[in-house]
């Protein structure tokens, strides 16, 4: 990805790059307890109505309970299903297939949505399902794309101050369960997922400090995340911090291109890599990969597993708990004594 990509270009390419295989994921994995805190549907919170969202765009008056909801931004849908909500349309941001959901949160349709694309959804297709209410907390954040949502149904975008497709899993969590009057669900499964967090990092005294690289590998080579990405936010929740002279290179995107002649900027007492859209051995069978020190030392994890890389890379409450039980004991290993 060359430096030379303009703002929006650059931000698009992240999102795609970032995203994991967009093939459809199997349902092996699907067993895990993640899903199984996600409230039965029902009606929301007596009285709820009407509500008041605040976000980048200004306040967002929702005055019913929608009934009729379609959600757009990254991780909206899972977010929603987790608060007892099936959206009747919803975009699929890491190619799950199907009803666009992970593993973790098959089961909680009845009835799959109608699939809406990512970067540029159907206008057409989305007012044709006659939404009450559009969830786009994490996407690019466009005026333009805000302006021609909210022409269709109430929108709720992402929370000011924050940039293209950084918008918490906490965060997401706290918009969603406003607009549908499911803020006691949100802050309860909030407060589970911090926990199982808090835990982690509890049982394993040694990621508190532990500087890490986190990295992906894709056609074009390697590249490393920042601050703001879902991936370095889920490590740093376990106590790691992401690697200074990676954290010095952020821009706008949460996604830093890696020339062959900077792979160095990989190597950390832990290195955490997964594939995009190429084979896991393109990685560890890297000649540049096979110089760094956290390589040579057995301090590097390559995530193999395509349901454990969108786990990782979901940012949804119910991805982040699946990641946690799949992925803690894998960055555990290398730094065992």
């Amino acid at each position: 990805m060359p430096h030379a990509l303009s703002r929006r270009a650059a931000l698009l390419a992240a999102a795609l790059t970032t995203a994991a295989s967009l093939a459809a994921c199997g349902s092996d994995d699907g067993g895990s307890s993640a899903g199984s805190s996600a409230p039965a549907s029902g009606g929301g919170q007596a009285g709820a109505f009407p509500v008041t969202v605040s976000t980048a765009f200004g306040d967002v008056e929702i005055a019913e309970e929608p009934q009729r909801v379609v959600a757009l931004g990254w991780s909206d849908a899972e977010t929603a299903l987790s608060l007892g909500v099936q959206p009747v349309g919803a975009s699929d941001w890491l190619g799950f297939g199907g009803e666009g959901v992970g593993p973790w949160a098959e089961g909680l349709y009845d009835e799959a949505p109608e699939i809406i694309e990512t970067l540029e959804p159907s206008l057409e297709a989305i007012a044709a399902l006659d939404p009450d209410l559009i969830l786009d907390t994490r996407s690019d954040g466009t005026q333009e794309r805000y302006d021609s949502l909210s022409a269709i149904a109430p929108t709720v975008g992402a929370p000011e101050g924050v940039d293209a497709y950084q918008t918490t899993w906490q965060q997401q969590l706290e918009l969603v369960g406003q607009a549908l009057g499911r803020t006691e669900e949100a802050e309860q499964l909030r407060g589970e997922v911090e926990q199982a967090f808090a835990d982690a990092a509890a049982e394993h005294p040694e990621f508190d400090g532990t500087e890490v690289a986190v990295g992906a590998y894709t056609s074009e080579g390697f590249g490393a995340y920042v601050r703001g990405d879902t991936r370095v936010d889920f490590m740093e929740a376990l106590g790691f911090t992401n690697k200074q002279a990676i954290q010095d290179l952020a821009t706008e995107s949460f996604f830093v291109p890696v020339s062959e002649e900077q792979v160095s900027l990989l190597d950390a007492p832990l290195t955490v890599a997964f594939p995009i859209f190429v084979d896991p051995a393109q990685i560890t069978s890297n000649p540049l990969w096979q110089t760094l020190g956290s390589v040579q030392q057995g301090n590097a994890v390559v995530l193999e597993d395509e349901t454990l890389v969108n786990a990782f890379s979901s940012g949804s409450a119910l991805g982040q708990q699946y990641a946690l039980e799949n992925a803690v004991p894998l960055f555990a290993e290398p730094l065992q004594d």
